[in-house]
């Protein structure tokens, strides 16, 4: 099912477009990937996508579900390990922060939530770290315990910009993983920015690339069928 759509999406920072004539399309239930060499303005695609930035013309649609509601995004931006070391939250209380926005006005946080959080933790392995300050844990922890939290918003979608920044080769595969479960099990929907194409390539349904056109902009020329489609988890 056709989850977001953007339609000949032209934007830029200054009088040039960085952006032209963008399209491209994200159905339900896919692990997708948004690549392209350094400068294709690939955050700023994610950006446009999620609504942060308004384009200078064409459409950018999220689809509602069949209740009318629009999709839950958790959304892990770029270099998030600049929490410096005076931040005062605690990684649990970072991730259970997440919760809030389903709780509402009147719900409380419980014994459900209190799970989620845990759960969420445990998936990214930074359970038992659970009570140092963020600031004290090196770049590829903070990223991790930010996809964490995303992961407590119980999102139907989740948007990524370098999410392996400062993993290593281990965290960075059982991190793809982690991904392709939440698609196959969940029927989550995950959209990541990323260069190591090579290494998450085998986890993704598609990969779709920015290149840069005859006139200077960077547009969506080569969508890839991958082969992440295997049967069911062991």
């Amino acid at each position: 099912m056709l989850l977001a759509s953007m339609q000949d999406v032209i934007f830029g920072y200054d009088r040039e477009p960085v952006v032209n004539r963008l399209s491209m399309e994200i159905y339900s239930n896919e692990f997708l990937a948004l690549s392209g060499p350094n400068g294709a303005a690939k955050t700023t695609s994610l950006k446009l996508l999620l609504g942060i930035l308004k384009p200078w013309s064409g459409q950018v649609q999220i689809k509602r579900n069949e209740k009318g509601s629009k999709p839950v995004i958790g959304y892990v931006p770029q270099q998030v390990s600049s929490f410096n070391s005076g931040f005062p939250s605690t990684v649990y209380e970072l991730v259970r922060s997440g919760c809030h926005m389903n709780l509402g006005l009147f719900r409380r946080f419980g014994a459900q939530q209190a799970q989620l959080v845990q759960s969420s933790l445990e998936a990214v392995g930074m359970w038992e770290l659970r009570d140092r300050k963020i600031g004290e844990l090196s770049g590829g922890q903070k990223q991790r315990v930010c996809i964490a939290r995303a992961l407590a918003q119980e999102p139907d979608v989740l948007i990524l910009d370098e999410p392996t920044t400062g993993m290593d080769l281990e965290s960075r595969k059982g991190f793809y993983e982690l991904m392709r479960h939440h698609v196959q099990k969940h029927g989550r929907t995950v959209v990541m920015v990323t260069h190591g194409l090579e290494e998450a390539e085998p986890y993704l349904d598609r990969i779709i690339r920015l290149e840069r056109e005859e006139g200077g902009g960077w547009a969506c020329l080569t969508t890839s069928s991958c082969s992440a489609r295997f049967g069911p988890e062991e």
